[in-house]
């Protein structure tokens, strides 16, 4: 008790310090840390060339920081009226004004959420939903766990370099719609035009958006949702062409699942978390989100290397094999659109019989049924005919058992016999059917292939199911805070189920062959691709035989998918060239602000002076890397971006306060007059390392003392 309260007055004295010194850095307006934690993605410049996307984020909820409701012990709440220190966290008040955007609808005690589902027309295959298949990858215990919770976990959103932008509670429930349109409001406050969010299930939720107040604020801004790269692969193949990041322009290589990184080092905060009181846990998030975009930004610039050198990569090899491809198949770069675009009015196109012919089809199954029926019950009157044949003369015993055995299966198959009797005569009422079709018949054979059909889909979704757990098991297994017994259960289970993957994949493939015409098999290495999930609404409608189409052969799926993964290379490099220019400029910009601010204090507050120039030299010390690294990328084969500073944006949200003290302010306004070793490379060649050497032994000495 006595530790935790002096580390409240440590982390209480520490925040003060930086209030005044964020005041004294012009730093203090509001939503100043959302529009510079990144400069990669938000310090926007005058002469950049326009993107489609002008910033990306990603969206998720985590339920591992909950809070238990102490009142469930039958205790009171000690009382605490301190509040969060940061401005990551929205308000619960802010939250709750959109807490009846979605319309209301009859409620549904088996889910958690308030999504509004995917349109359902009745001329479009049930298997075309999204939502469902998350809402039943839950275990149902987090569907009953709410009511101990005062907080049930935390709503974030990040950037593309996956700094953490906002966070909110969520109080008492699962994802409502309402933490992610609260989000989405400040970010379109903040950012404005032209971005775009990645979210599990972004295509269900854009429709709750766009019914939302929130809706033409977010159509006149350009708004765009999206699904992460990873879970789009469970998302249906339909689904995947309007939502997956590798088919959208503009994406780049963004996987849309920067939550997913940050909740994979915050979930080691809910041991201390979970019976805290509200400021604490606040408190141990915000300190843990503040570390981690730290860690995040002197990772910067070695995130804009590595994907720089991937993306030429990429482009490199992708334009090798498709030159290749395109040779060899007879293509243009022109048919790959028109294959992505007849897939999707193939997709489109797919429908489901008609409720009459739906009705037919069940008849004819029926009829199936009546007939095996009918066969049963003569075969076991011919058997009770013959059931003393094997009884030895004078065994009155065995006579009798002979006897009850050929009654019992006698009533049972004329049981089901007249069951099937009733089965067809209630079609036959509905489809007001005045002969009963014969088998063989031409209304028979004509609904027979539909019957056929629903037992091949039938199969295929039994085994879709299956994949869709292997692959949640797969991501869980690889999770760097899942403890080894946890490893092992789950590793057995993966075991037991792909054995009950590969029976299905047996019945799936006796069904397939059973179509007319056939249809493809499946070998157990197609499952093990992720990408494959994509597939299985390709493989869903067998009416029409799409195997001779262009677009569904598979060395054209995959030149396709070369092409678009291609296109986002191109575009990630475009992007890249912006935002190295961006950091170096903020670098610039800030060590210019900075040292003007130490002068000022050095005279008017020595010991906040002090205290900046501890902070700076840290941070000094991680620009200098970042500089050095941003070099090494100019200088790769293939970089195409400008070399040097740039100046910021001339807009009045993203503008920094002007220093007024003589010869700073005049390198501030005129930060290309005072930075000549910027553009001279040469200059940089000779001097980098020095700097960075007595940089680094500064700011370890600063330590050490």
């Amino acid at each position: 008790m006595q530790f935790s309260a002096a580390y409240d007055v440590f982390l209480e004295i520490l925040h003060r310090i930086n209030q005044r010194l964020r005041q004294a850095l012009k730093r203090d307006t509001v939503n100043w840390r959302m529009l510079n934690t990144c400069p990669a993605c938000f310090y926007k410049l005058d002469d950049e060339p326009a993107l489609d996307f002008e910033w990306l984020v990603s969206i998720d909820g985590n339920n591992s920081l909950k809070r238990w409701d102490s009142s469930i012990y039958g205790t009171t709440a000690r009382s605490d009226s301190r509040t969060a220190r940061s401005d990551y966290w929205i308000h619960a008040d802010a939250v709750d004004k959109f807490e009846n955007e979605v319309k209301s609808r009859q409620t549904d005690l088996r889910n958690d959420d308030d999504w509004e589902d995917e349109p359902t027309d009745p001329d479009h295959p049930g298997a075309f939903t999204c939502v469902n298949r998350w809402r039943n990858a839950g275990p149902d215990s987090r569907k009953k766990m709410f009511a101990v919770f005062q907080e049930s976990g935390i709503f974030i959103a990040s950037c593309r370099h996956r700094f953490v932008l906002l966070a909110c509670d969520m109080i008492r429930s699962g994802e409502l719609a309402k933490y992610l349109i609260a989000i989405i409001d400040k970010l379109l406050t903040v950012y404005g035009k032209n971005g775009g969010c990645a979210y599990d299930i972004g295509c269900a939720f854009s429709k709750t958006l766009a019914n939302s107040t929130l809706g033409p604020r977010a159509h006149d801004l350009g708004f765009r949702m999206m699904v992460g790269a990873f879970h789009g692969h469970a998302h249906n193949r339909r689904c995947q062409l309007d939502w997956h990041p590798m088919y959208i322009s503009g994406t780049g290589h963004t996987e849309g699942e920067g939550c997913e990184h940050i909740f994979s080092a915050s979930n080691e905060l809910a041991r201390s978390t979970r019976h805290a009181n509200r400021f604490h846990r606040h408190q141990a998030i915000e300190e843990h989100f503040a570390f981690w975009d730290a860690d995040k930004y002197a990772a910067l610039s070695n995130y804009l290397w590595t994907h720089y050198r991937e993306a030429l990569k990429s482009v490199r090899l992708l334009t090798a094999e498709l030159e290749t491809i395109k040779a060899e198949l007879r293509l243009s770069d022109n048919d790959f659109p028109g294959f992505f675009d007849q897939e999707r009015i193939y997709l489109d196109g797919l429908k489901q019989p008609a409720p009459r012919d739906r009705l037919s089809i069940r008849y004819v199954e029926v009829l199936d049924e009546l007939a095996e029926r009918r066969a049963e019950w003569d075969l076991a009157r011919e058997s009770g005919n013959n059931a003393l044949n094997g009884v030895h003369i004078g065994s009155l015993e065995q006579m009798h058992d002979a006897l009850k055995q050929a009654r019992i299966r006698v009533n049972s198959s004329y049981a089901k016999l007249q069951h099937a009797e009733g089965l067809v005569a209630h079609c036959e009422t509905l489809l007001s059917v005045d002969e009963r079709w014969l088998i063989g018949g031409d209304e028979y054979k004509r609904f027979k292939e539909e019957a056929t059909l629903g037992k091949y889909r039938t199969a295929l979704d039994e085994l879709e199911h299956l994949v869709v757990m292997r692959l949640f098991e797969l991501s869980k297994l690889s999770l760097s805070g899942t403890g080894y017994k946890l490893r092992q259960q789950i590793s057995k289970a993966l075991q037991r189920r792909s054995d009950t993957i590969r029976n299905a994949i047996n019945r799936y493939n006796i069904q397939a062959a059973s179509l007319i015409p056939p249809r493809q098999t499946i070998a157990w290495k197609d499952i093990a691709e992720y990408s494959f999930l994509g597939e299985f609404d390709l493989l869903r409608d067998s009416r029409t035989d799409i195997q001779d189409k262009d677009w569904a052969r598979p060395a054209h799926r995959e030149a396709t998918t070369k092409y678009f993964k291609l296109c986002r290379a191109c575009e990630e490099i475009i992007r890249l060239n912006i935002e190295i220019r961006r950091l170096r400029t903020a670098i610039h910009d800030e060590t210019i602000d900075t040292s003007a601010v130490i002068d000022e204090l050095l005279v008017a507050n020595p010991l906040l002076a002090a205290e900046l120039k501890r902070q700076w030299r840290s941070r000094a010390a991680i620009n200098a890397v970042h500089t050095y690294r941003l070099d090494q990328i100019e200088r790769l084969f293939g970089f195409s971006g400008i070399s040097g500073i740039g100046t910021r944006l001339a807009n009045p949200a993203f503008s920094r306060p002007v220093n007024t003290n003589g010869a700073s302010s005049a390198q501030a306004e005129n930060p290309d007059s005072s930075a000549s070793e910027f553009h001279d490379i040469e200059a940089l060649d000779r001097e980098e390392h020095e700097v960075v050497t007595e940089d680094m032994a500064d700011f370890l000495y600063s330590i050490n003392d």
